[in-house]
C-alpha cells in the first residue's frame, strides 16, 4: 500500500494570520503547575498523563495575601535532561531551567515570538494584565500551529 500523502491545508476560519494574531488566539488556555518540592518522577507523570511539554513550578507570595505566582518552567527537555544526566534525586524547583517571562493575551504573536528567540524560551507565561494571574501557557508548537493553519 503506498504513503498516504499528507493534504495542504489552505488556512481555517478559526485562525488569524501569524501577522494578525494575538497570544490569546494560539495559546492554550489553564496551566499545569507543581510545588517546587514535587519529585521528577511526579513532574514527569503530569508531563505524560495530560500530554504537555511544560509544567509551571507554583509558590505563593505573602505581599499579595498568599497569591499563587509562576516560579519557574520545567519544559520536556529539562526532564530529559535531568533523567539522563542528573538523575532522578532532582525537585521541581531545581529543574526549572527556563526563564520564567509572562506576556499579554493582547500581544501580537509575531512579538511573543521574538522574545521566546531573545530568551531562548520554549514557552511564555500568559497573565492577566491587571492582576498577573497566570491564564495559560503559549509554546513554540503553539506559534507553529498559526504559522502552518493560519489564514493566508
Amino acid at each position: 500500500m503506498p504513503p498516504t500523502a499528507i493534504q495542504p491545508f489552505h488556512g481555517s476560519y478559526l485562525m488569524p494570520a501569524f501577522e494578525h494574531a494575538t497570544v490569546a488566539d494560539a495559546m492554550h488556555p489553564g496551566i499545569l503547575s507543581c510545588q517546587a518540592d514535587a519529585s521528577l518522577t511526579d513532574v514527569a507523570r503530569m508531563m505524560a498523563a495530560n500530554h504537555v511539554h511544560c509544567v509551571a513550578v507554583m509558590t505563593t507570595t505573602h505581599e499579595d495575601g498568599g497569591a499563587a505566582i509562576v516560579w519557574g518552567i520545567i519544559s520536556d527537555l529539562d526532564l530529559l535532561r535531568a533523567g539522563v544526566v542528573r538523575g532522578r534525586d532532582d525537585c521541581a524547583g531545581s529543574l526549572a531551567q527556563q526563564p520564567v517571562i509572562s506576556v499579554s493575551p493582547s500581544l501580537p504573536l509575531r512579538q511573543a515570538g521574538e522574545l521566546m528567540l531573545t530568551h531562548h524560551a520554549s514557552h511564555l507565561v500568559v497573565v492577566a494584565p491587571d492582576s498577573q494571574r497566570p491564564l495559560g501557557i503559549l509554546s513554540s508548537l503553539d506559534l507553529a500551529g498559526v504559522l502552518a493553519w493560519g489564514e493566508a
